[in-house]
């Protein structure tokens, strides 16, 4: 009888031990999807350079290449400019070709973007390298980190379409509703 206690005392000490041990698979697994995500974006990241004009868009990508893309007005294919257009600003350009000529669908201007942003209810601030910091202490899930993924604006795991973006005010919309916030200076 004291050896299957003793025996059983000892199953039970490994089988916590062995529970204790941090779990390295679910961190390669979040790497991976992250991974696997940016491969999957096909937004274009750079800068907005001086050919740019009312119908043309010049890129100087993030890998040194100059991107000439067209910015139709009219149409299915009409381009989306969101933030406006500014040499020297960083921008995210999601677009098609057709015929070997490049046409930009979406264009973010991620320049514009950043900065401090408020609701009623929210307080936050964009920052370059995908940073969020959040400036309301009682929030339970404060945002901490953004990127532009396929046009969209991944806050954390939040997705969010933006409908409108300006000097001073910004649209976010998703499944839950449309959110507004203005830029505090």
């Amino acid at each position: 009888m004291k050896k299957i206690i003793f025996l059983m005392v000892i199953v039970l000490t490994v089988a916590v031990v062995n529970g204790c041990k941090p779990k390295k698979a679910s961190n390669n697994q979040s790497t991976n999807e992250t991974t696997q995500m940016d491969q999957n974006d096909t937004t274009s990241y750079g800068i907005c350079g001086e050919g740019t004009s009312m119908h043309h868009l010049e890129l100087i990508t993030d890998m040194g290449d100059t991107l000439h893309y067209t910015l139709l007005d009219d149409g299915p294919d009409s381009a989306v400019v969101l933030g406006g257009l500014l040499c020297g600003d960083r921008l995210a350009v999601i677009g098609h070709k057709v015929d070997g000529e490049s046409y930009a669908d979406c264009v973010i201007n991620l320049t514009t973007l950043q900065g401090k942003w408020v609701s009623i209810d929210k307080q936050f601030e964009i920052l370059e390298g995908g940073v969020v910091k959040s400036n309301v202490k009682a929030e339970q899930n404060p945002w901490t980190e953004w990127k532009i993924y396929n046009g969209q604006l991944l806050l954390n795991r939040d997705t969010f379409a933006i409908d409108n973006l300006g000097a001073d005010s910004l649209y976010l919309e998703n499944k839950v509703g449309i959110f507004a916030y203005h830029r505090l200076q």
